[in-house]
């Protein structure tokens, strides 16, 4: 039986909910969609937030043939079967490569000259930072579009549109839940409707906590596990780390996704208290490269050990957060003259660089943040 969440998925750009800073009116993906226009890209972005529908709705303007694969489990074979069928003259082919992170160096190589030559057009999703996962020769010629998680409103109208009742308590637990996962919430409804035919509170918790409707490893329950792995680490609890680290081992995941993260952690959580975590993490994910699955799980489980029994200090982080929250707030605020770049004559005229002293003690701040201190206790 067709899931709901394909039985409703959108098939035009009115219909489309979120991502008003890429479909809205004047935006990317709406003008390449009304104009026709064919070009490979990326779509980068959190689970549920409409890569597949994007992605749908893009080949469906061109009129175009197209092939859907997951990068999980197809290979070469795979691309060589679309690429031997015979092609119509004036059909475009799209090639719609679901977690195109999980294609390996070789199989990108493989790719590569078929979507430089225009053979097939590629839109490729991920929710995985690309410039880490996908080869530079590929990417230079895409198109990389991030999406947003969705907000609570697009999230209300989505579910609104599954027809089932609920009262406002259901559905904000139920917004609150899903985390701007829209797939999400709409397959907790499915499942919900099938086991309770009522949609309450109790009965959407009962739901979740049902081992037999647990989500794969690209959906909730992976980004449940990280987020508890993470967040031990965070606590120094070094067992329930440990305990989650196996877990994203047996259930099949990708070892360098769990290594970015600890390099992340290294410096948003343990920072100052302890700055050589952040070389213990790069180390260890140079290891998770070098050696690979599964014996670099037990450079992880050392890194994890490391991290997570290092004192944590994220004060450099809180200081760099507020500090964009200034540039957001103020903007581009004039920089102090003696510390721009005297490259010109006129700039020299002008007095940039006059004055400028190595060591000064005087703030090199933008005067509106003269004397503003983003990390305490500094030396």
């Amino acid at each position: 039986m067709e899931p709901l969440a394909s039985k409703i998925r959108p098939k035009s750009l009115e219909e489309f909910v979120g991502q008003e800073h890429l479909v809205g009116e004047g935006k990317p993906l709406n003008v390449a969609i009304k104009r026709k226009h064919l070009f490979s890209f990326i779509l980068w972005g959190p689970p549920g937030t409409g890569k597949t529908t994007l992605a749908k709705i893009y080949a469906r303007s061109l009129n175009a043939k197209i092939y859907e694969l997951s990068a999980v489990s197809a290979g070469k074979a795979d691309i060589k079967k679309i690429l031997d069928e015979r092609s119509f003259m004036g059909i475009p082919r799209v090639l719609f490569l679901d977690e195109i992170h999980r294609f390996n160096k070789s199989q990108q190589d493989f790719l590569l000259p078929y979507v430089e030559r225009g053979d097939i057009t590629l839109i490729g999703a991920t929710t995985e930072n690309p410039s880490f996962e996908v080869i530079a020769p590929l990417l230079s010629r895409c198109r990389v579009f991030v999406l947003n998680e969705l907000t609570n409103e697009n999230m209300a109208t989505i579910i609104k549109r599954t027809g089932f009742k609920m009262d406002k308590k259901a559905q904000d637990w139920l917004i609150a839940m899903a985390n701007g996962d829209a797939r999400q919430a709409i397959t907790m409804l499915e499942n919900t409707g099938q086991l309770y035919k009522k949609i309450t509170v109790e009965n959407l918790k009962n739901t979740l906590q049902s081992k037999f409707l647990r989500y794969d490893k690209v959906g909730e329950e992976h980004y449940n596990t990280i987020s508890a792995f993470i967040k031990s680490m965070r606590a120094s609890q070094l067992d329930a780390a440990l305990y989650y680290l196996a877990r994203m081992q047996e259930s099949g995941e990708d070892p360098k996704f769990i290594a970015r993260r600890m390099v992340v952690f290294a410096s948003e959580d343990i920072g100052l208290a302890q700055p050589t975590a952040l070389v213990v993490a790069n180390d260890v994910f140079r290891a998770v490269e070098t050696i690979g699955a599964p014996e670099c799980f037990i450079n992880l489980a050392h890194g994890t050990a490391f991290l997570c029994l290092c004192k944590k200090d994220r004060s450099a982080y809180d200081a760099y957060q507020e500090a964009k929250a200034d540039v957001k707030k103020f903007g581009n605020l004039p920089i102090p003259l003696n510390v721009r770049n005297a490259v010109t004559k006129l700039m020299k005229e002008l007095n940039y660089g006059k004055g400028y002293e190595k060591y000064s003690k005087e703030s090199f701040l933008p005067e509106k943040l003269k004397g503003k201190k983003y990390l305490e206790n500094q030396p």
